[in-house]
């Protein structure tokens, strides 16, 4: 990087990619469903959250999403997958991510209070119907996200798992790769 006396060259600063940033978040009722709105801009459905806003973490953004559209304090849990979207005039290429919010109670469904500006409904859909009302995109990322459950987080392009390299990755810091004296 290009580096002047007073910081960061701007030339170099103005040429890096800039990349939009969402977030969504996969609650459960206690029979597995996941939770799915109907916002009231479009006809798609999707999962609860939003884009990223200026000076906010995507864990911020969902937070302030699942708040706004369902009335709801939820605590942010576990990163479940980071999704880069390739860019789709005229959107930009972005970063999605996707956070477990565990099962709600029932006490919690009955408390959502929906922001009739944002969505017009919520229901509840079987993991396995996901691609049935999901655009195929987010349905590849929201499926993704449920297996992750339990499991840790994953890597996604396009909504796809990236195969493992043919090649295993050294890691030099690995005491698997030091040789074993026999």
């Amino acid at each position: 990087m290009a580096e002047t006396s007073s910081g960061p060259d701007p030339t170099y600063l103005a040429g890096l990619t800039r990349v939009r940033a969402a977030a969504g978040i996969v609650l459960r009722d206690e029979a597995g469903r996941v939770l799915v709105v109907c916002p009231t801009y479009q006809d798609a459905r999707e999962i609860p959250g939003g884009a990223v806003e200026p000076d906010e973490s995507p864990a911020e953004a969902c937070a302030r999403e699942v708040r706004e559209e369902l009335g709801l304090s939820i605590a942010t849990g576990k990163l479940l997958c980071v999704d880069w979207v390739p860019p789709n005039p005229p959107w930009d290429g972005g970063l999605m991510f996707v956070f477990d919010g565990g099962t709600l109670t029932t006490d919690q469904i009955a408390a959502i209070r929906l922001c009739s500006d944002e969505v017009s409904r919520i229901e509840f859909v079987e993991p396995e119907r996901i691609g049935e009302v999901l655009i195929p995109r987010l349905a590849r990322r929201v499926t993704a996200a449920i297996a992750a459950i339990g499991h840790g987080g994953v890597y996604l392009e396009d909504g796809v798992e990236l195969p493992p390299p043919a090649t295993p990755i050294m890691d030099p810091w690995s005491s698997q790769n030091t040789p074993n004296p026999a």
